[in-house]
């Protein structure tokens, strides 16, 4: 029986929601060199994927988080699919701007929180942590208590683990690196000689040089 690890990783691989180059590696925003590149909102367009989403992300949160007071979304990735979780669970919504509206309330946080609430985040993808964290902070600094994020995937770097261990706020994923590996080799998506390099970007992706492959 497969886990729900590998389950969403083979669907994310067959939608492109996740690509993976080691040879030919993409260029991130930050400059980054990555042999892997993820956009999740890709699964919003394939409607027993999305489905399947939110009520894994839904288990989750009720299975690890207690009571749980309100969902918040970070933008904008995880706006959407931060919706459908709070519609199934029948909690109240918000979502967290990358920064205040430059209009209007100059909102960062879009929706009504309460003090003292107990909210649960949820993000489409983690990477280094530092955006997801930057809306932990907005969070509690209007008095709520974030008591943990559930997100659809996360890379699993060094330096993600050690941020939200610091910022003291507990991270759940449906999917990870590791599991995108595994059935990527299973099912020849990449070779062996792969791994290695797939690997070794992950221990630090800032500094990573793309390994040159000889012709076959």
């Amino acid at each position: 029986m497969k886990t729900i690890e590998r389950l969403l990783a083979e669907k994310l691989l067959e939608i492109s929601a996740v690509k993976l180059q080691p040879a030919n590696p993409f260029v991130w925003a930050s400059g980054w060199n990555s042999p892997i590149y993820t956009d999740n909102r890709r699964t919003l367009s394939y409607p027993a994927l999305r489905s399947f989403i939110k009520v894994e992300l839904s288990r989750l949160i009720m299975e690890n988080f207690g009571k749980v007071d309100a969902i918040a979304g970070v933008a904008t990735g995880a706006i959407a699919q931060g919706a459908l979780v709070a519609d199934i669970l029948g909690l109240p919504y918000v979502y967290v701007r990358s920064a205040p509206k430059d209009h209007g309330l100059e909102n960062l946080i879009e929706g009504n929180l309460n003090p003292g609430q107990k909210v649960v985040v949820i993000e489409d993808l983690i990477s280094t942590g530092g955006s997801s964290l930057k809306a932990v902070e907005a969070i509690r600094n209007v008095g709520c208590e974030v008591i943990g994020m559930a997100a659809i995937f996360t890379y699993g770097f060094p330096v993600a683990i050690k941020k939200f261990k610091a910022a003291k706020v507990e991270l759940i994923a449906l999917s990870n690196y590791n599991s995108v590996l595994e059935v990527a080799l299973e099912t020849n998506y990449i070779q062996e000689r792969d791994i290695a390099t797939l690997q070794e970007w992950r221990k630090d992706p800032a500094n990573w040089i793309p390994t040159k492959y000889e012709e076959a």
